[in-house]
């Protein structure tokens, strides 16, 4: 049988190719690569020398809590940064937090509507103002529901080796 040795890529279906690719070029710091001759509207971006966030230009519906997550080299400015272009979305799952592994977790809106979940690594420095900021929770985000199904452990981490 096959296995699954990694992501390539992610595609995110936007309604404005050139905002949403400025957004990540100039936002989140993505270099924009070479796109096939395809006959719609796409932008591919490299993340490292192994992933890509492809966008595609399409009337589609945008998913409420469905994303994708960057990590981040800078949580502080870029808190900021989405502070300052009032992209923060708390309704989906929750404000910003620090997670149990000491990473900190936002969740913004792109240009396009699409949720984009912004890590940092464990042990990055936090500036004290985010845990007094609006955007700020202690804790993880509780949806009641009350439903435990899945793999669960108190050493979780977004980041593995």
């Amino acid at each position: 049988m096959a296995r699954a040795l990694k992501i390539n890529h992610v595609t995110l279906i936007v309604d404005n190719l050139e905002k949403a690719g400025e957004f990540y070029q100039n936002e989140l710091g993505l270099e924009p690569l070479a796109a096939f001759r395809f006959d719609y509207p796409v932008m591919f971006f490299k993340f490292n020398d192994e992933q890509q966030l492809h966008l595609s230009e399409w009337e589609d519906t945008t998913s409420f809590r469905g994303h994708i997550c960057v990590q981040v080299d800078d949580f502080n400015s870029i808190f900021f940064r989405m502070k300052e272009l009032s992209v923060i979305d708390v309704k989906p799952w929750g404000k910003v937090r620090q997670l149990p592994d000491g990473a900190m977790q936002m969740f913004v809106r792109d240009p396009a509507g699409n949720l984009v979940e912004i890590s940092s690594t464990p042990g990055s420095e936090v500036d004290p103002s985010i845990f007094k900021d609006e955007f700020y929770e202690e804790g993880l985000y509780v949806s009641n529901r009350n439903d435990f199904r899945g793999y669960r452990s108190d050493n979780a981490t977004l980041y593995h080796k």
